[in-house]
């Protein structure tokens, strides 16, 4: 089972009903015999929930920790989180896993739930601390990629520093967010990254805004999923952009190569129409590019 646990985009509150009712529909067609194993990130304490909700003996909770596009590679090598609500369904779902993956780990459903929103979290807070470092930067009219070049080489403190960019999906903002709803607003390093990364659409337009006068210019957003080499726009911030690009009245034109759109050109079309080039998405074709040298091309990757 894993069905989607999304936060609501107006309260920004997770939105728990439909993962529940779910279970309240199928609570009667379980046989004692059938085994319910949970893949999906999960709010803290919905494990416990679902069992009392179902009365079954036979759930797990084995939390999915693949990054999207790259399931088949990663399945087999990544350690599995296993846990559960008894020692029969812990073995029986460690003996599937054991024919999937090299290694399995156990533990309490509470320390799985949080292994799953920690890690997620974790990343969060580290893409943002990148897009703080590349905010100052461009402040200060000086490159961020080049400092994180010095700052890495030959110097392994610095070397997790991820590059910059818009850090988005359905996984790494909504989990930060689950822990942060969870603890009323107190998890302070997640609702900082939250506002950090959030804002990076509004940072790259009025730092646009500052630099150049917008009529007659036309913005081109290169990229449109949240992930490069993947069609899913879900919570993608590259959409943020066009919606502040709407509001604005700037003109702007739109391409990527996975997700369709009736309102997407081709990116050739995109590079001539535009006088302005944001890359959203880092795809691998977008990397070969070699821009015209009277295009702007803004590139926080």
């Amino acid at each position: 089972m894993c069905i989607g646990t999304p936060v609501n985009k107006k309260t920004l509150l997770p939105e728990l009903k439909p993962f529940l009712n779910f279970f309240y529909d199928i609570k009667n067609l379980i046989s004692k015999e059938q085994h319910i194993i949970i893949r999906s990130s999960v709010y803290i304490g919905s494990i416990k929930k679902i069992i009392k909700i179902t009365n079954s003996k036979n759930i797990t909770y084995c939390p999915e920790r693949i990054v999207q596009g790259k399931s088949l590679v990663e399945l087999p090598k990544l350690p599995q989180i296993v846990s559960g609500n008894s020692k029969s369904s812990v073995n029986e779902v460690v003996n599937l896993f054991k024919k999937i993956c090299k290694k399995i780990i156990l533990t309490t459903i509470d320390e799985a739930e949080l292994i799953k929103l920690f890690s997620n979290a974790f990343r969060y807070v580290n893409f943002s601390i990148a897009n703080e470092f590349y905010m100052i930067c461009e402040q200060l009219n000086i490159s961020f990629k080049k400092i994180r070049i010095h700052m890495r080489d030959g110097y392994s403190r610095s070397a997790p520093l991820p590059s910059a960019g818009f850090a988005s999906g359905p996984c790494l903002f909504k989990d930060t967010m689950q822990l942060s709803n969870y603890f009323d607003n107190s998890f302070l390093l997640g609702n900082s990254a939250i506002q950090i990364n959030e804002n990076m659409p509004e940072f790259i337009f009025k730092r646009i805004k500052q630099k150049i006068n917008l009529k007659n210019k036309t913005i081109g957003v290169l990229g449109l999923a949240f992930k490069a080499e993947t069609d899913d726009i879900r919570d993608s911030l590259s959409i943020k952009l066009i919606k502040i690009l709407k509001k604005n009245k700037i003109n702007f034109c739109q391409s990527d190569e996975y997700y369709e759109n009736k309102n997407n050109i081709s990116c050739n079309k995109l590079i001539k129409k535009s006088d302005i080039i944001v890359i959203g998405v880092m795809h691998k074709k977008y990397q070969k590019i070699k821009f015209p040298k009277d295009k702007i091309v803004i590139n926080t990757w």
